[in-house]
C-alpha cells in the first residue's frame, strides 16, 4: 500500500513539474510582449511630444470637418 501511494505522489509531482514549466514559458512570452509594448509606447510618446512641441504642428482632434 505504501509503495502505491509513493508512486502516485511521484506521478503527481511529475505532472506538476510539466505544468510549472508550461506556465514559466507563458510568463516568459508575456514578458517579451510587455517589453516590446513598453518600447513601442516610449517611442510613440517621444514622437507625440516632439509633434506637440513643434510650433508649426496643428492638432485638430475635436474640430468638425470643413464640409459641415
Amino acid at each position: 500500500m505504501d509503495e502505491s501511494r509513493i508512486v502516485n505522489l511521484e506521478i503527481k509531482v511529475s505532472h506538476q513539474d510539466v505544468v510549472i514549466e508550461e506556465l514559466h514559458q507563458v510568463i516568459y512570452e508575456q514578458q517579451k510582449t510587455i517589453d516590446k509594448l513598453e518600447t513601442l509606447l516610449s517611442g510613440l510618446t517621444k514622437r507625440l511630444q516632439d509633434v506637440l512641441g513643434s510650433e508649426d504642428a496643428e492638432i485638430r482632434g475635436h474640430e468638425k470637418p470643413p464640409h459641415y
